[in-house]
């Protein structure tokens, strides 16, 4: 098939049909069209490759709507079909089931083109008139027409050369700018986007949104930005170059509130627009005033998100530098620990150490990890930094994470020390200077400044009771035994199993890979708690999906069977499907299997060198046998609670029925 195929044709098209009464029956009813298309060399492949992205979360929007979708290595070029089903079918929307469903196909390497299929849909989609127009569409033809039109548009016209001029709204017109974001950057951030512009033009209202998506944005104009009376931030992790919008009044939010109430937004953003109160963006700029009002973030969130944002940047240098100190170990041995680096700087190929070629790569793969492995802490505390002061703290925070771990502090001393320096930073960022010095301070006064304050401060004043409260910590851990160290098996339990994959269980996650450095066998135990922990709630969905049955939807035992690799693979957001659709009978039944589990763990002292792998990384587990027996108890105890729950303790709303 040629790759400049059109992403869909009538033929890709099912109009007021009755595809089955699952979105698995749906799913492979497309896959169908697209193989007599000649769109998949595999339609089994691709339904399980669209199968298996179902499992990970619902694709189901408000409205009638689900877009599930894949990227299949039996597909070569991207490419649509689309159902209008009669009836409709569930795909795990809040609002009900779906009666207009596309499968989205793009190639493996097509990692782009799926997004932009993706984003673009979604934008569309948000459009109550485009919707309506797919449901009233009487022809394979139009409907076609009506999608291509929205993932293929057609390019504007040139306009007339023109004088370039200001931006300017017209007299008594206001205008504002926005940002949309959210973690994955696909659907949401491009729905939130399109939801704001709607409500701006019923309000008479300028606005200008850039999306911080996974296809790709363009940053607004630095005169848009200076023109605006307001700004919008929609976004559920934090916004790049929070600096460009310093002193300008803001309304903050996650960005499901601008689908859900982009007027409310919109009318608020004006209203803070004239008020001198109202709550403004960081930085150097107009001189701050007192906020007042609940528009801005809190500081909880706040919070939350400076410490997730730290995490959610350190974690890759703790999976990749884990998983080769962990192959290092398979190959060399745990004995490779002493002598890695002086066989990695002294040996070669041609002069192979004493225990042969296997612990001649063994040396390279624990030398690369513990490299790797060496960024934890700096990148914990630059990234924190720039949470709270953009691009300009990330100097001084990685120094400050650097300098916790010279002075033996650990991850505390780099929460601490990247806390500092962000701070340190924006502070210095809202200092008035002269305009001859403002390009220097992004780039050379702030890091300068920032890194040598936050140096004085750990080296004079916080180092050393920071190191004493590090060291303080491991000796603890190394001293846990009997009660203690299950109570703390059974808390590490807990939160794995809270909220799944939420800043709760990353928050034990990062205590746990933090320790790693510390090589000591307690923090080998809390790692084996951690991980096990983690791998119970899809495990036991799992379980629970296939010995009663008949107390799931079709889609939930769908997941449940994926949910299966899922839970082997140290992935616990396989079971938020479950939990989002039933969150009070099962996420109370899985932290109660993930307490047995890392209560086990702890008594059994298992251990575990690995950051992450699940029951792929064996070889890194201590004390396998009893790891395998603590992890089935507490899936099983998980699996019976939920099915125990499911059966006798019915939702107020079934009571009512």
């Amino acid at each position: 098939m040629s790759t400049s195929a059109p992403v869909i044709t009538t033929d890709l098209v099912l109009l007021d049909t009755d595809a089955g009464t699952d979105k698995e029956a749906v799913i492979g009813r497309l896959a169908g069209l697209l193989a007599g298309a000649g769109r998949t060399s595999d339609t089994d492949g691709l339904i399980a490759a669209a199968l298996a992205r179902e499992a990970q979360s619902a694709t189901g929007l408000p409205g009638g709507i689900a877009i599930p979708h894949c990227r299949s290595p039996y597909v070569d070029a991207p490419t649509i079909g689309f159902a209008r089903l009669s009836p409709a079918v569930d795909f795990g929307a809040p609002d009900g089931p779906a009666d207009l469903v596309f499968l989205i196909a793009a190639p493996e390497s097509g990692g782009s083109d799926h997004l932009k299929l993706l984003s673009s849909l979604a934008r569309a989609l948000v459009r109550k008139d485009f919707v309506e127009q797919l449901r009233a569409a009487p022809t394979a033809g139009e409907l076609v027409a009506l999608v291509d039109g929205v993932v293929n548009p057609a390019p504007a016209a040139p306009a007339p050369a023109a004088v370039p001029t200001a931006p300017s709204a017209p007299a008594g017109k206001k205008s504002i700018v926005a940002i949309t974001a959210c973690p994955t950057g696909i659907a949401h951030t491009y729905m939130a986007a399109d939801a704001l512009k709607l409500a701006a033009e019923r309000a008479d209202v300028d606005l200008v949104v850039e999306t911080q998506g996974s296809s790709g944005s363009t940053p607004l104009p630095a005169a848009t930005i200076a023109a605006a009376d307001a700004v919008i931030f929609a976004t559920d992790v934090g916004v790049k170059d929070r600096g460009r919008f310093a002193g300008k009044p803001v309304i903050a939010s996650g960005v499901k509130r601008a689908i859900n109430e982009p007027d409310a937004m919109i009318s608020e953003a004006v209203a803070a627009s004239s008020n001198p109160k109202a709550a403004r963006v960081e930085g150097s700029g107009p001189a701050d005033e007192a906020t007042e009002g609940s528009s801005n973030v809190g500081w909880g969130t706040r919070t939350r998100q400076i410490l997730l944002t730290g995490v959610s940047y350190m974690i890759p240098f703790v999976a990749a530098g884990g998983l080769l100190i962990a192959l290092g170990f398979l190959f060399g041995g745990y004995e490779i620990a002493d002598v890695a680096n002086d066989i990695a700087l002294n040996n070669s190929l041609s002069n192979l150490p004493d225990g042969g070629l296997a612990q001649y790569f063994g040396a390279i793969l624990f030398s690369l990890g513990g490299l790797a492995f060496g960024f934890l802490v700096p990148a914990l505390a630059g990234y924190i930094s720039f949470a709270i002061a953009d691009r300009p703290g990330i100097a001084p925070g990685f120094t400050a994470g650097a300098l916790a771990v010279f002075v033996g502090g650990g991850f505390i001393g780099g929460i601490v020390g990247g806390v500092i320096a962000g701070f340190t930073a924006l502070w210095i960022s809202r200092i008035d200077v002269p305009r001859w010095l403002r390009g220097l301070m992004p780039v050379v006064i702030i890091p300068l400044v920032a890194s040598l304050v936050v140096g004085l401060i750990m080296f004079l004043l916080i180092g050393r009771p920071l190191a004493l409260i590090n060291t303080g910590l491991t000796d603890w851990l190394n001293g846990l035994t009997g009660t203690s160290a299950i109570l703390l098996g059974v808390i590490l339990g807990l939160m794995m199993c809270f909220d799944l994959g939420g800043p709760v269980n990353k928050a034990a996650y990062a205590f746990a890979t933090a320790g790693l450095a510390a090589a000591t066998t307690a923090s080998f135990e809390v790692m084996a708690t951690v991980m096990a922990a983690g791998m119970v709630p899809p495990l036991a969905m799992a379980l629970a999906t296939t010995v009663r049955p008949s107390l799931f939807s079709e889609p939930e035992k769908e997941n449940g069977r994926a949910a299966w690799l899922l839970g082997a693979a140290f992935i616990s957001e396989g079971a938020i499907p479950f939990a989002a659709a039933d969150p009070l009978r099962v996420i109370p039944s899985m932290m109660f299997g993930g307490a047995i589990t890392g209560a086990l763990c702890m008594a059994f002292d298992v251990t575990l060198r690995a950051p992450h792998g699940g029951i792929f990384v064996f070889f890194a587990i201590g004390n396998l046998i009893w790891f395998l027996v603590s992890l089935a108890a507490g899936t099983i105890a998980a699996a019976a609670a939920v099915v125990a729950a499911k059966q006798f303790v019915k939702p107020r709303q079934a009571v009512a029925a």
